[in-house]
């Protein structure tokens, strides 16, 4: 399996690095990952992480500058793109296929395979138009939200939670998701 993974500069960028956490732990899964200039600098607000210390979980690290990238050509072959965290300005460039950077020009290529984990709150009407228009060309969202029923009370509990919902997309099972089991 091949994936991209794109983290943008919403907040949250603490997601984007426990994805990669998570896709390290899949032996045949080769990962891609494009930084934007925003993701760095919440990195440095939000975390204690280092772009260095995201960087080594994945496979190939490309810079958001280099248009001529292997994952800027329809041609790469990949499994999709995660877009996690997925800023208004990531998720608008991406509705309108503006791809003035390598994140928005890799999801631009494999639009129909493209998960992305919108940060925002509260949403627009604008956010929520742009939103909409993504999903309309194919681009699955899984908003970061929290969930109860499955005993996540904490927030490392709720980000397994996001993270396993972003893999099943992929048909990726992810050890730390706990599943809704019903009632009988």
């Amino acid at each position: 399996m091949r994936l991209i993974v794109g983290i943008s500069g919403a907040s949250g960028v603490i997601l984007g690095y426990e994805m990669l956490k998570a896709l390290k732990l899949l032996p045949d899964c080769e990962v891609h990952l494009v930084v934007t200039e925003g993701a760095v600098k919440n990195f440095e607000c939000e975390t204690d992480l280092t772009v260095q210390d995201v960087c080594t979980l994945a496979d190939v690290v490309h810079s958001n500058k280099n248009m001529a990238a292997s994952i800027s050509s329809g041609s790469f072959k990949t499994d999709g793109m995660i877009v996690i965290p997925c800023s208004m300005k990531t998720v608008a460039g991406i509705a309108t296929g503006y791809t003035d950077n390598l994140l928005l020009r890799s999801a631009d290529v494999c639009l129909k395979e493209v998960v992305i984990v919108p940060r925002e709150m509260p949403l627009s009407r604008l956010h929520l138009r742009n939103i909409k228009e993504a999903a309309d060309y194919g681009c699955v969202v899984v908003p970061p939200m929290l969930t109860f029923y499955n005993g996540s009370n904490s927030v490392e509990k709720q980000m397994q939670h996001i993270i396993g919902k972003v893999l099943m997309q992929f048909g990726i099972d992810y050890k730390h998701f706990v599943a809704w089991k019903g009632e009988d």
